[in-house]
């Protein structure tokens, strides 16, 4: 939980940006942040949202980290070339956005990885936010292995016909029944993507299966209100949801 370490404990992480053999053996880059333990540690695949693998994603890893887990977040843009994330970004969107089968394979390798590290359990949760969120819970439901799935606020898990495109086929909606990791999800009230309906869809979609799933959702937050470095930011929200994203993954990885 937050704010829960003593305050004489050795606390130290190690964090880079390392490679990886990515989805389909090509080599990608990723950040890694984990903690110094002589013990075995559960491992987090994060999931970077739209704007792309951003410094925002780099602490996110890192303070994952230092809360006790082995983090990596891999550049999904990574075959699109190099620049500053912003400039990635725009190049991205420009070419109707990273394919869903991508994102899948890059999250499948990066479970991989994170299990056949010695210093790992074993254990694999993965998160993200925005389309990171809609992209975790589609990977969690088409990839075995994921112990535990948080999605931030995920636009895009329900599509209409019209909102399906050659990079994003299916709609993860779709992909319910397969899902076979318990599911976290927090959301604003006041976002329009997804919107309280699209929540309410989801969450009916998830009772029908019968999956493991506890959705949150925050009154006076819209969408991206975990990010400190806009004007969405809520604190309050935001550090009760970190709570529940670290209670939820204390309780399904460790």
């Amino acid at each position: 939980m937050w704010n829960s370490f003593r305050t004489d404990a050795r606390l130290a992480i190690t964090a880079t940006i390392t490679t990886f053999p990515g989805g389909g053996g090509d080599e990608q880059h990723a950040y890694v942040a984990r903690p110094e333990s002589a013990d075995p540690l559960p491992g987090v695949v994060l999931v970077h949202h739209m704007p792309g693998w951003d410094e925002f994603y780099q602490e996110f890893a890192e303070r994952l980290a230092r809360h006790g887990y082995w983090a990596i977040c891999p550049d999904l843009y990574c075959r699109f070339g190099h620049g500053t994330p912003d400039d990635v970004a725009a190049k991205v969107r420009a070419q109707g956005g990273v394919h869903d089968d991508s994102v899948v394979a890059d999250c499948a390798a990066a479970l991989a990885w994170l299990t056949a590290q010695p210093g790992c359990t074993g254990k694999v949760g993965i998160i993200g936010s925005c389309s990171g969120g809609r992209h975790a819970v589609l990977a969690a439901s088409r990839v075995r292995g994921f112990s535990a799935v948080v999605d931030l606020w995920g636009g895009g898990v329900v599509m209409s016909e019209d909102q399906l495109s050659p990079a994003r086929p299916v709609a993860p909606i779709d992909y319910t029944a397969d899902l076979d990791a318990p599911l976290l999800g927090l959301f604003g009230n006041d976002d329009q993507s997804p919107s309280p309906d699209q929540v309410d869809a989801h969450e009916a979609e998830l009772a029908r299966h019968g999956k493991d799933f506890e959705f949150h959702r925050y009154d006076g937050a819209g969408h991206g209100f975990f990010y400190y470095h806009s004007p969405a930011y809520r604190p309050q929200q935001t550090m009760d949801g970190w709570s529940k994203v670290f209670a939820f993954f204390g309780e399904r990885l460790r």
